[in-house]
Protein backbone atom coordinates (compact mmCIF):
# COMPACT_ATOMS: atom_id res chain seq x y z
CA UNK A 1 0.00 0.00 0.00
CA UNK A 2 1.33 3.43 -0.92
CA UNK A 3 0.87 6.08 1.76
CA UNK A 4 -1.08 9.05 0.37
CA UNK A 5 -0.85 12.57 1.76
CA UNK A 6 -0.77 15.97 0.10
CA UNK A 7 2.03 17.10 2.39
CA UNK A 8 4.82 14.95 0.94
CA UNK A 9 7.15 16.58 -1.60
CA UNK A 10 6.35 15.79 -5.20
CA UNK A 11 7.87 12.52 -6.34
CA UNK A 12 8.11 10.98 -2.87
CA UNK A 13 6.21 7.72 -2.57
CA UNK A 14 6.50 6.07 0.86
CA UNK A 15 5.50 2.38 0.75
CA UNK A 16 4.00 0.84 3.87
CA UNK A 17 5.91 -2.38 4.42
CA UNK A 18 5.40 -5.20 6.87
CA UNK A 19 7.79 -3.58 9.33
CA UNK A 20 9.49 -0.54 7.77
CA UNK A 21 8.63 2.12 5.19
CA UNK A 22 10.79 1.99 2.04
CA UNK A 23 10.82 5.18 -0.02
CA UNK A 24 10.38 5.40 -3.79
CA UNK A 25 11.78 8.69 -5.14
CA UNK A 26 10.75 9.68 -8.64
CA UNK A 27 11.69 12.58 -10.90
CA UNK A 28 12.29 13.22 -14.61
CA UNK A 29 15.60 11.36 -14.43
CA UNK A 30 14.05 8.11 -13.18
CA UNK A 31 13.61 6.53 -9.75
CA UNK A 32 15.62 5.65 -6.67
CA UNK A 33 14.72 3.34 -3.79
CA UNK A 34 15.73 4.11 -0.23
CA UNK A 35 15.65 0.77 1.58
CA UNK A 36 13.87 -2.33 0.34
CA UNK A 37 11.78 -3.52 3.27
CA UNK A 38 11.34 -6.99 4.76
CA UNK A 39 11.43 -9.95 2.31
CA UNK A 40 7.61 -10.02 2.12
CA UNK A 41 7.50 -6.41 0.90
CA UNK A 42 8.71 -7.04 -2.65
CA UNK A 43 5.21 -7.11 -4.14
CA UNK A 44 4.27 -3.87 -2.38
CA UNK A 45 7.31 -2.10 -3.81
CA UNK A 46 6.63 -3.37 -7.31
CA UNK A 47 2.98 -2.26 -7.03
CA UNK A 48 4.06 1.20 -5.87
CA UNK A 49 6.39 1.46 -8.85
CA UNK A 50 3.57 0.49 -11.21
CA UNK A 51 1.26 3.13 -9.74
CA UNK A 52 4.01 5.72 -10.15
CA UNK A 53 4.54 4.72 -13.78
CA UNK A 54 8.01 3.33 -13.06
CA UNK A 55 9.43 0.20 -14.69
CA UNK A 56 12.38 -1.83 -13.41
CA UNK A 57 14.85 -0.20 -15.83
CA UNK A 58 13.83 3.25 -14.60
CA UNK A 59 15.40 2.53 -11.21
CA UNK A 60 18.82 4.18 -11.10
CA UNK A 61 19.98 3.08 -7.65
CA UNK A 62 19.07 1.19 -4.49
CA UNK A 63 20.20 3.09 -1.40
CA UNK A 64 20.33 1.37 1.98
CA UNK A 65 20.30 3.25 5.26
CA UNK A 66 21.63 0.05 6.87
CA UNK A 67 21.72 -3.70 6.46
CA UNK A 68 19.07 -5.01 8.86
CA UNK A 69 16.70 -7.47 7.19
CA UNK A 70 13.65 -5.21 7.59
CA UNK A 71 15.42 -2.57 5.47
CA UNK A 72 17.54 -4.67 3.12
CA UNK A 73 15.38 -7.78 2.84
CA UNK A 74 14.71 -7.34 -0.88
CA UNK A 75 17.97 -5.70 -1.94
CA UNK A 76 19.24 -8.77 -3.79
CA UNK A 77 15.91 -9.39 -5.55
CA UNK A 78 15.47 -5.75 -6.57
CA UNK A 79 19.05 -5.49 -7.76
CA UNK A 80 18.47 -8.56 -9.92
CA UNK A 81 15.12 -7.30 -11.24
CA UNK A 82 16.13 -3.70 -11.95
CA UNK A 83 19.84 -3.97 -12.63
CA UNK A 84 20.35 -0.99 -10.32
CA UNK A 85 23.47 -0.96 -8.11
CA UNK A 86 23.20 -1.22 -4.33
CA UNK A 87 24.67 1.75 -2.45
CA UNK A 88 25.49 1.41 1.26
CA UNK A 89 28.17 2.13 3.80
CA UNK A 90 30.82 -0.64 3.63
CA UNK A 91 30.37 -1.46 7.33
CA UNK A 92 26.89 -2.77 6.44
CA UNK A 93 28.17 -5.68 4.34
CA UNK A 94 28.49 -7.86 7.45
CA UNK A 95 24.80 -7.23 8.23
CA UNK A 96 23.81 -8.02 4.66
CA UNK A 97 25.80 -11.25 4.84
CA UNK A 98 24.28 -12.20 8.20
CA UNK A 99 27.65 -12.42 9.94
CA UNK A 100 27.72 -9.27 12.06
CA UNK A 101 29.02 -10.14 15.59
CA UNK A 102 26.25 -8.72 17.79
CA UNK A 103 27.06 -8.19 21.46
CA UNK A 104 25.25 -7.14 24.62
CA UNK A 105 21.51 -6.57 24.38
CA UNK A 106 21.79 -6.41 20.60
CA UNK A 107 22.30 -10.19 20.55
CA UNK A 108 18.50 -10.26 20.58
CA UNK A 109 18.56 -8.54 17.19
CA UNK A 110 21.03 -11.10 15.90
CA UNK A 111 18.78 -13.99 16.94
CA UNK A 112 15.68 -12.39 15.43
CA UNK A 113 17.48 -11.71 12.16
CA UNK A 114 18.83 -15.26 11.97
CA UNK A 115 15.32 -16.66 12.42
CA UNK A 116 13.93 -14.25 9.81
CA UNK A 117 16.62 -15.19 7.29
CA UNK A 118 15.80 -18.87 7.75
CA UNK A 119 12.04 -18.45 7.52
CA UNK A 120 11.99 -16.07 4.54
CA UNK A 121 14.76 -17.55 2.42
CA UNK A 122 16.62 -14.24 2.55
CA UNK A 123 19.42 -13.76 0.01
CA UNK A 124 22.31 -11.42 0.86
CA UNK A 125 23.11 -8.52 -1.44
CA UNK A 126 26.53 -7.22 -2.44
CA UNK A 127 27.30 -3.54 -1.96
CA UNK A 128 28.16 -2.24 -5.42
CA UNK A 129 28.85 1.37 -4.45
CA UNK A 130 30.34 2.03 -0.99
CA UNK A 131 29.11 5.24 0.61
CA UNK A 132 31.01 7.71 2.78
CA UNK A 133 29.85 10.66 4.84
CA UNK A 134 29.43 13.77 2.70
CA UNK A 135 29.07 11.99 -0.64
CA UNK A 136 26.54 13.74 -2.87
CA UNK A 137 24.61 11.32 -5.06
CA UNK A 138 23.09 12.56 -8.35
CA UNK A 139 19.58 11.34 -7.59
CA UNK A 140 16.29 13.18 -6.90
CA UNK A 141 17.95 16.58 -7.23
CA UNK A 142 20.94 15.57 -5.07
CA UNK A 143 21.11 13.32 -2.01
CA UNK A 144 23.87 13.91 0.50
CA UNK A 145 25.05 10.94 2.55
CA UNK A 146 24.97 11.65 6.30
CA UNK A 147 26.72 9.04 8.43
CA UNK A 148 24.58 8.56 11.56
CA UNK A 149 26.16 5.61 13.40
CA UNK A 150 24.59 3.97 16.41
CA UNK A 151 21.75 1.79 15.24
CA UNK A 152 24.47 0.11 13.18
CA UNK A 153 28.04 1.25 12.68
CA UNK A 154 27.49 2.10 9.02
CA UNK A 155 23.98 3.52 9.45
CA UNK A 156 23.41 6.49 7.11
CA UNK A 157 20.74 9.04 6.40
CA UNK A 158 20.14 10.78 3.09
CA UNK A 159 19.60 14.54 2.92
CA UNK A 160 17.60 15.76 -0.07
CA UNK A 161 19.23 19.02 -1.14
CA UNK A 162 16.31 19.98 -3.38
CA UNK A 163 13.53 19.28 -0.90
CA UNK A 164 15.36 20.04 2.39
CA UNK A 165 14.31 16.65 3.74
CA UNK A 166 16.33 14.12 5.73
CA UNK A 167 15.62 10.40 5.43
CA UNK A 168 16.94 9.35 8.84
CA UNK A 169 16.61 5.57 8.72
CA UNK A 170 16.38 4.01 12.19
CA UNK A 171 18.09 6.77 14.13
CA UNK A 172 14.65 7.29 15.65
CA UNK A 173 11.27 5.69 15.07
CA UNK A 174 7.62 6.60 15.40
CA UNK A 175 5.11 3.77 15.77
CA UNK A 176 2.38 2.57 18.13
CA UNK A 177 1.91 6.24 19.07
CA UNK A 178 5.41 6.33 20.55
CA UNK A 179 8.46 8.32 19.47
CA UNK A 180 11.79 6.89 20.54
CA UNK A 181 15.44 6.51 19.71
CA UNK A 182 16.71 3.28 18.24
CA UNK A 183 15.82 0.63 20.90
CA UNK A 184 18.91 -0.86 22.55
CA UNK A 185 18.11 -4.45 21.53
CA UNK A 186 18.41 -3.33 17.89
CA UNK A 187 21.38 -1.00 18.40
CA UNK A 188 24.99 -1.97 17.74
CA UNK A 189 26.63 1.12 19.29
CA UNK A 190 24.22 2.78 21.79
CA UNK A 191 26.81 5.35 22.85
CA UNK A 192 26.79 6.81 19.34
CA UNK A 193 23.03 7.28 18.99
CA UNK A 194 22.72 10.59 20.87
CA UNK A 195 25.63 12.26 19.01
CA UNK A 196 24.01 11.14 15.75
CA UNK A 197 20.66 12.54 16.90
CA UNK A 198 22.35 15.86 17.65
CA UNK A 199 23.96 15.88 14.23
CA UNK A 200 20.64 15.15 12.51
CA UNK A 201 18.97 17.98 14.43
CA UNK A 202 21.81 20.39 13.63
CA UNK A 203 21.36 19.79 9.91
CA UNK A 204 18.18 21.83 10.30
CA UNK A 205 16.25 20.05 7.55
CA UNK A 206 12.72 21.30 7.08
CA UNK A 207 11.35 17.75 7.09
CA UNK A 208 12.66 14.52 8.54
CA UNK A 209 11.34 11.06 7.68
CA UNK A 210 12.29 7.97 9.71
CA UNK A 211 12.33 4.39 8.49
CA UNK A 212 9.41 3.38 10.71
CA UNK A 213 6.35 5.54 11.26
CA UNK A 214 2.62 5.17 11.76
CA UNK A 215 1.19 8.59 10.87
CA UNK A 216 1.59 9.64 7.22
CA UNK A 217 1.99 13.34 7.97
CA UNK A 218 5.40 14.86 7.31
CA UNK A 219 4.61 17.88 9.51
CA UNK A 220 3.63 15.66 12.41
CA UNK A 221 6.83 13.64 11.99
CA UNK A 222 8.96 16.80 12.18
CA UNK A 223 7.08 17.90 15.29
CA UNK A 224 7.67 14.51 16.96
CA UNK A 225 11.35 14.60 16.02
CA UNK A 226 11.78 18.07 17.53
CA UNK A 227 9.95 16.89 20.66
CA UNK A 228 12.30 13.93 20.98
CA UNK A 229 15.38 16.13 20.49
CA UNK A 230 14.14 18.62 23.09
CA UNK A 231 13.83 15.80 25.62
CA UNK A 232 16.97 13.79 24.83
CA UNK A 233 19.31 16.73 24.14
CA UNK A 234 18.06 19.06 26.88
CA UNK A 235 20.81 20.53 29.08
CA UNK A 236 21.28 18.48 32.22
CA UNK A 237 21.32 20.28 35.56
CA UNK A 238 24.78 20.27 37.09
CA UNK A 239 25.13 18.19 40.18
CA UNK A 240 25.95 20.27 43.26
CA UNK A 241 28.49 18.52 45.47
Amino acid sequence: MTIHTTRWPSGLHPVRGIMSVPELLVDDEGAVLIDTGFPGDLGRIRAAMTRAGIGPRDVRAILLTHGHIDHAGNAAALREWTGAPVHAHPLEQAHLDGVYPYSGLARVCGVLEAVARGVTGYRPARIDVPLADGDVLPFWGGLRVVHLPGHTLGHCGFLSLRHDLLFSGDLWVRFLLRTQLSPRIFTSAPERVVPSLRRARDLGARWIVPGHFDVADVRQLKFRFEELCAYVLRPRARRIV
